[in-house]
């Protein structure tokens, strides 16, 4: 597998508070990598900090994507490289189509006009995927939406957009457990060997469904822990009080 992103050193932080404190880290290709902790570790601010969101400032370290220095890079550029965000909390965009925004989304990351008649098959094909009705495509993206709905809303843009890194933020939560079933679905249909997922979860719902190969705890603005599955497991048994000993928390 060959490296797809490593962050070096990161620290980040928003005004004059540092919320990262020397994240490292490398995903490769093929691979899927969980970031836990409790709330407020940093996590959401970790993958702000990849996708270049401007609110979250890179004081010091590195992230290079497939070689490529990209701590400087905006967030379009970044998404023209294949770097893709779900959001923990996805707005409501009243005025805008789903199958619009999508697909001028896809016209922009790709960089080739979408036709539009292509597009709708395949925009069908994927709001069926999700056991989402094709009328969602003409309604406004995500207004009126429920949780649940908002959260494929993001799926849905990741199977078209097609990524290589996808990242996720806690995709599971609000979802009840068939919703969590045609999620995880569609993101191992997503996943192969020449991109890369980046998963936040709190309640580890996904995990039941979604293998990963490594675990990264994050507490206080650092990762304390890295491992394979077999940490789920234990947070799930013991909780975090542990590494909140280890962190003086």
């Amino acid at each position: 597998m060959s490296e797809l992103i490593r962050i070096e050193n990161l620290h980040v932080a928003v005004g004059d508070k540092e919320l990262l404190h020397g994240i490292s880290l490398t995903v490769n290709k093929g691979e899927t990598h969980v970031i836990m902790g409790v709330n407020g570790a940093g996590k959401s601010t970790l993958l702000h900090a990849i996708m270049g969101n401007p609110a979250y400032t890179v004081t010091s370290g590195k992230i290079y994507f497939e070689g490529q220095d990209i701590t400087e890079l905006s967030v379009d550029k970044r998404a023209r490289l294949g770097i893709f965000l779900s959001f923990q909390s996805p707005v409501s965009v009243a005025g805008i189509t789903m199958e619009n925004f999508i697909r001028t989304a896809k016209t922009t990351v790709s960089g080739r006009q979408q036709r539009l008649f292509p597009f709708k098959r395949l925009m069908k094909q994927r709001l069926s995927d999700l056991s989402m009705d094709p009328s969602y495509a003409e309604r406004y993206l995500n207004d009126g939406f429920s949780g649940g709905e908002r959260k494929k809303s993001e799926i849905l843009q990741m199977r078209i957009l097609d990524p290589v890194l996808a990242m996720l933020d806690e995709t599971d939560s609000g979802l009840d457990v068939d919703a969590v079933r045609i999620v995880s679905k569609n993101i191992s249909e997503f996943h192969n060997e020449n991109n890369a997922l980046l998963l936040i979860t709190h309640l580890n719902q996904i995990l039941r469904f979604i293998q990963p190969d490594k675990v990264h705890i994050l507490m206080n603005g650092q990762i304390v822990q890295t491992g394979g599955p077999e940490l789920v497991e234990e947070i799930e048994t013991h909780g975090f009080d542990s590494y909140r000993t280890a962190e003086g928390m």
